[in-house]
């Protein structure tokens, strides 16, 4: 076999993989606090767990996303249709990271915000992973990563928080909340 296929051949193998991520079969639950219960306060301990910590705790895919820093499929993620009120929150260490009143719909294919609640909760660090240069949005509690944010939102921010729904837990407002 040639070089340059030999090389094909292994990076076709390698995406593969990469797109065929297996599936724990531990199933997360969803959330069942309330949005009155959720803490917003910024002064938080950070949370640091082994890979099987979290692998014990998370679905599959959930930590490929959070802990490997992977990517969901767009247009794949439950959460980009939601239209309920509520607050969307970190899926490892549940700390409130985007309100609901700041989601819009992007057509990009995964869940978009034009602000985060805090910049302590979503934290950012440069990426230049597969030649881009783009900023990356981590979870400031537990350090999972998000997605990434861009400069090509709406107003009144103008960024764009480009989220893995999967890497969220959505907890909706309950009718005697205000």
């Amino acid at each position: 076999m040639k070089p340059t296929s030999l090389f094909l051949f292994l990076l076709l193998i390698t995406l593969s993989a990469c797109s065929t991520q297996s599936t724990s079969t531990h199933v997360k639950q969803p959330s069942t606090q309330s949005v009155t219960k959720i803490e917003y306060s910024t002064d938080f301990e950070k949370i640091e767990k082994s890979d099987d910590e979290w692998k014990s705790e998370l679905t599959g895919e959930q930590f490929y996303i959070l802990r490997q820093k992977g990517t969901e499929p767009a247009g794949t993620s439950e959460l980009l249709s939601n239209k309920s009120e509520g607050v969307y929150v970190c899926a490892g260490c549940q700390l409130p990271l985007f309100k609901s009143d700041t989601k819009f719909k992007s057509g990009t294919g995964w869940p978009s915000f034009y602000d985060a609640i805090s910049d302590k909760h979503v934290t950012t660090e440069k990426d230049v992973s597969y030649g881009m240069v783009r900023e990356e949005i981590l979870c400031g509690r537990c350090d999972g990563h998000l997605g990434h944010v861009f400069d090509d939102g709406p107003n009144p921010t103008g960024l764009r928080y480009c989220v893995n729904g999967l890497s969220l837990d959505f907890v909706p407002k309950t009718d005697n909340e205000e």
